[in-house]
């Protein structure tokens, strides 16, 4: 098992619902046929620790079966369009990728 863990920084100038699209447009990767799992989140409102980084706006999770999985949703025509289409949006973006 593949997780790919994306956190995003997004514009500040966004409106809510900007940000509200973008995170629409987050889900759409659930199409790309190698994704076993799918999670959009936001920072938890949990009480802060200094471990903690709450300075992104919208998390993506995704697990896959394996790496070849992964490797193929990286050139999934869904995936480059969302990064086409998106990339103007954000300011930041961190990539954490574990496996099993």
């Amino acid at each position: 098992m593949l997780v790919h863990s994306v956190y995003f920084w997004l514009k500040p100038g966004l409106t809510p619902a900007e940000r509200d699209h973008f995170r629409s447009e987050v889900r759409k990767l659930s199409a790309v046929r190698t994704v076993d799992t799918i999670y959009v989140g936001a920072p938890a409102s949990l009480a802060e620790r200094s471990v903690t980084d709450r300075s992104f706006d919208v998390a993506l999770t995704l697990v896959f079966r394996d790496g070849a999985a992964h490797d193929a949703y990286q050139v999934d025509p869904v995936h480059l369009a969302f990064v086409e289409g998106n990339k103007g949006s954000w300011t930041k973006v961190l990539i954490y990728d574990s496996e099993e």
